[in-house]
């Protein structure tokens, strides 16, 4: 198992980001971006808390396009936290106030950094949101009638993508912690356990190696495959015959694995058998085209053209999904994604998750999943790979 990387990031970590996002903005003719969600504002402050877990409080981080300081805005409650970190100017206001939550902090903000009269980006595109009501934000364009809002030209999506080595060492930690309790998982479940008491047990396996949560855990059991992949567990008692999947987002000091296993209670039956494998080569098929210079889709193509190929299906259906994984980080899912129609460009840095998938029977389904890291000379993994063989739990 490999040493535990040092938690949180160096002040020069955070100062490169917002160079690099100041680059952008210049290019842009940005004068700020405005931030409202919790892996923006962690990107970069370093504010790491569950407490945004609670609706009830905004929290806003702006950033300057010229030399000025980053603002965080933020709720009373979190001031002790934030000023640990690297940003120094720092309002807060006492919350809830349903009347006035740091509106006016923030608009005071804006004038003091960049006038009366800016042009300031929101993240605009697919897989971002803004994190405050739209009554909200109404008042804030009232306060601020000098002020246009516009996207943010894609800027968050393109430094996000690509990770720096200190990024990288922790999502690889937690998918070697992971991939540990993974394998010894047989040794941890048997036949008449339900659902639930083996994600219980699969959980507290990976909080004991060292995982700081496991937020995500999803999957099933059934005779001859996998239902339904996406609820909680139930009751069902997993015995002779069934396939268990259990797909799983653990995290370390804020950075996601996601990645699943297959198990066989008993001796796999043929279409099983030969579902597992075709899933897993197609895995490697996705490995193999996931390289610097190749785009998404590629990586989508490669494996779904080997699934197509394997069950025969003349239409080039393959697994029949929209995507076939995507980017990972501080997010269980992230750009890019692995689709017949993304076209993004894969860089050294960058994360993504294979995830070939195919029915294997009606209403049952094989999924697959592992995590890589793009090299300039081509990927790596950093979960251990899956056996080729679906791992067998005695009946």
């Amino acid at each position: 198992m490999m040493t535990e990387p040092p938690r949180g990031f160096p002040t020069e970590e955070f100062a490169g980001r917002l160079a690099r996002a100041r680059v952008l903005m210049a290019a842009a003719g940005l004068d700020g971006l405005l931030l409202t969600t919790e892996p923006e504002f962690r990107y970069f402050s370093g504010f790491l808390t569950q407490f945004w877990q609670s609706p009830t409080r905004p929290w806003f981080l702006l950033l300057p396009a010229d030399e000025g300081a980053p603002v965080a805005i933020i709720p009373s409650i979190g001031e002790d936290a934030m000023r640990r970190g690297w940003i120094e100017d720092i309002r807060c206001w006492s919350s809830p106030n349903p009347a006035d939550e740091g509106l006016s902090l923030l608009a005071d903000a804006i004038r003091d950094r960049m006038g009366p009269v800016a042009r300031i980006g929101l993240p605009s595109g697919p897989e971002t949101h803004l994190r405050l009501p739209l009554d909200d934000l109404d008042r804030l364009k009232r306060a601020l009638p000098g002020v246009s809002w516009t996207g943010d030209a894609d800027i968050i999506r393109q430094l996000r993508m690509v990770k720096s080595e200190a990024e990288i060492a922790k999502t690889a930690h937690i998918c070697d912690l992971v991939s540990d309790v993974f394998e010894r998982l047989p040794t941890l479940i048997r036949p008449g356990m339900s659902e639930r008491e083996i994600f219980r047990r699969f959980k507290i396996a990976c909080l004991r190696a060292g995982a700081d949560d496991v937020p995500y855990l999803v999957g099933g059991s059934g005779i001859g495959g996998v239902g339904d992949i996406i609820s909680p567990p139930g009751e069902r008692r997993v015995g002779a015959g069934d396939v268990l999947m259990l797909d799983t987002g653990a995290v370390f000091d804020g950075y996601y694995c996601d990645f699943d296993r297959n198990y066989s209670f008993g001796s796999p039956d043929d279409a099983v058998r030969n579902a597992y494998r075709i899933a897993h080569d197609a895995t490697a098929a996705g490995f193999d085209a996931a390289r610097p210079g190749a785009q998404a889709r590629d990586v989508f193509h490669a494996m779904n053209s080997l699934i197509s190929k394997a069950l025969g299906d003349e239409d080039g259906a393959g697994g029949g999904v929209g995507r076939m994984g995507h980017g990972l980080g501080m997010q269980l899912t992230e750009w890019p994604s692995n689709a017949a129609w993304d076209e993004t460009e894969i860089a050294p840095g960058m994360i993504l998750t294979l995830e070939p998938g195919l029915t294997i029977a009606p209403g049952r389904v094989m999924v697959h999943e592992e995590n890589i890291v793009i090299r300039a000379d081509g990927p790596r993994y950093l979960t251990r790979r899956a056996p080729p063989e679906i791992p067998v739990v005695a009946a």
